[in-house]
């Protein structure tokens, strides 16, 4: 039997995309039409895809959304006056915190969502709508095909919500469905311009120390994506912070040592972005940008893609998916040798 790895999940991607887009069902759903106020439980790559997708989310499908850590809620937290829709969101379904948390009592006429790539799993069992994120089971433990179908299943599912709202007709649901398969279309580019990246920095990403991404709007989602990917594989200290959190003490510690990734598309944001970037080049390593538009620097990866900022992060968080990967390889880390095997069972963290 063939073991895959991280680089054959992100080589799915856009056939997992494709196939998730054209096989929805974006057919007006009473239940949905009352969502507005909405608590998001997730942890891990789960609550960052959320991060990434919360703006587009928002917006389509008209909903506040608070995000929360599963664990800390169930503990400590509360749920905001006039919430009428609880999200849980666990690729594996077996998250234990967040099933405590799904099935704490809650008021009966709150729905309950859950999505998950086990329609068996436990948490399926303890909520009133199972949302099948049809990405089957990915077995590498670092996701990275379960995040972006995790980030498209939100997407579309805020398009159906505005359906249901009757806020988005045929023409703008055609609008949004041509963009997304655009977007998909993209991937295979993307994956070939980040290899050729990599391969032009492998030296810098292999002796790196320190890894810091830097990212805004729906792309702070993509920067702590980076933070959980780096962690989990290239195993250096590595941070995923917003923009303007970044200002507020964390440039503190730059160095030498510090790799610094800017994660770019054209915003009000982006001069801020360019600015930092420059004044923080004499004091780090390096400065390194990825971007949805063209560029000929080579400490640029520009993707030179015309995509909406709320829909960039399906196809910004490949480049870090990638890199990871290869970085993780070059450095003789084999990701494939479980390591800390018992955690789960003693930690039960997992059930």
């Amino acid at each position: 039997m063939t073991t895959m790895t991280m680089f054959d999940y992100i080589n799915q991607e856009q056939e997992t995309l494709t196939n998730i887009l054209q096989m929805y069902d974006f057919s007006s759903d009473p239940s949905l039409a009352k969502m507005g106020t909405v608590t998001v439980l997730a942890t891990g790559s789960s609550f960052n895809a959320c991060l990434s997708a919360k703006i587009a989310f928002e917006k389509l499908a008209d909903v506040s959304i608070t995000i929360e850590e599963p664990y800390n809620f169930n503990h400590y937290g509360r749920l905001i006056k006039g919430t009428d829709t609880i999200i849980g969101v666990s690729q594996s379904g077996k998250s234990a915190s967040t099933i405590d948390a799904m099935q704490n009592p809650h008021k009966s006429e709150i729905q309950r969502i859950v999505l998950t790539s086990d329609l068996t799993s436990p948490i399926a069992q303890v909520v009133n709508k199972v949302i099948d994120l049809n990405m089957g089971i990915e077995t590498v433990g670092f996701v990275t095909k379960g995040f972006s179908a995790t980030v498209m299943q939100l997407i579309l599912l805020a398009i159906k919500v505005g359906v249901s709202k009757n806020q988005i007709d045929e023409q703008r649901l055609a609008e949004l469905k041509q963009e997304l398969l655009e977007i998909i279309s993209n991937i295979q580019s993307v994956i070939d311009k980040s290899n050729a990246f990599f391969e032009h920095h492998e030296n810098l990403l292999k002796l790196g120390g320190r890894f810091v991404a830097l990212g805004y709007g729906p792309n702070w989602g993509v920067a702590k994506e980076f933070e959980t990917k780096f962690t989990e594989t290239v195993r250096r200290p590595s941070q995923g912070f917003e923009l303007e959190a970044y200002m507020h003490g964390p440039y503190l510690e730059a160095d030498w040592e510090h790799t610094l990734f800017f994660i770019e598309t054209p915003s009000v944001n982006q001069s801020r972005s360019q600015a930092l970037a420059d004044y923080m080049d004499s004091y780090v390593g390096k400065i390194l940008k990825v971007t949805t538009e063209k560029s000929s620097d080579a400490a640029v990866l520009g993707l030179d893609v015309t995509i909406s900022e709320m829909f960039s992060p399906l196809l910004l968080i490949i480049p870090f998916q990638l890199i990871a990967y290869r970085t993780a390889t070059v450095k003789g880390i084999d990701l494939s040798k479980r390591i800390f095997d018992d955690f789960d069972s003693v930690l039960k963290s997992k059930i």
